[in-house]
């Protein structure tokens, strides 16, 4: 198993090696650029999730009304859902087959990001040993800079300023992406969701390294971005979608 994620992490880890000599031994831009650039290269599977959102939105008066027609027989009300998703072109399954792909990309990236920040004579040795052959004058840089501002990127931040960005950034986030819902059970499940992942990121932030939250920041401001082109505001702001949509 090891061997398969050293396929995925060991690339990524020459990469924020070869970023970190390019941008000047700035770690904490090497970290951003590298984000960047792994979202950029992963768009082709976001899109699809993010449009199969935007589709599953533009359904929702319609599934809100079959809910209504329907709401003492949940077996016609599947079907009819079903039909519904067959006549528009729509898998609501759509947007999870690429976010699967993705997982194993995000791992292997959080495991470059902790290896580049490893700080032990034994995590040292290992990060000298991952890089390649073609690269191997990366070595000198070994151990890495990750002071950047009042932050020691390898320790949690002490003035909670990136725990606080990651449950805001992660908040936007999802709520432009939560489907509305008459279901109350479903409204208040999605609810609870949208509440409860800022709130759990942010705590792991106040753990984690620095580099970490920093690089979930970046890559959450990135999702907004692309979701905004796909989807407008969403969720976040309905109104304002709406008038966009239009």
């Amino acid at each position: 198993m090891d061997a398969f994620w050293n396929l995925i992490t060991i690339p990524m880890l020459n990469l924020l090696l070869l970023l970190y000599e390019i941008l000047g031994h700035n770690f904490a831009l090497s970290i951003a650029v590298f984000t960047i650039l792994v979202r950029v290269v992963t768009l082709p599977l976001t899109l699809p999730q993010q449009r199969s959102a935007k589709a599953m939105q533009t359904l929702q008066p319609q599934i809100q009304e079959l809910q209504k027609k329907y709401k003492n027989d949940r077996e016609k009300l599947s079907q009819a859902q079903m039909e519904l998703y067959k006549e528009a072109g729509v898998n609501p399954l759509g947007g999870c087959l690429p976010m699967l792909i993705q997982f194993p990309v995000w791992i292997g990236l959080y495991q470059a990001i902790i290896r580049g920040l490893g700080n032990s004579p034994m995590q040292l040795f290992q990060l000298s040993q991952s890089i390649f052959p073609a690269l191997r004058w990366l070595s000198d840089l070994v151990p890495l800079n990750a002071t950047f501002l009042w932050m020691d990127l390898a320790h949690p931040d002490r003035y909670y300023v990136l725990p606080i960005l990651v449950a805001v950034s992660t908040y936007v986030q999802q709520k432009m992406m939560a489907t509305p819902s008459n279901d109350p059970q479903t409204a208040s499940m999605n609810q609870m969701m949208t509440l409860m992942m800022p709130l759990m990121f942010g705590y792991f932030s106040l753990q984690f390294a620095s580099g970490l939250s920093l690089y979930w920041v970046v890559s959450s401001l990135v999702g907004i971005i692309t979701q905004y082109f796909q989807t407008g505001w969403g969720n976040l702001l309905p109104q304002r979608s709406s008038r966009n949509a239009v």
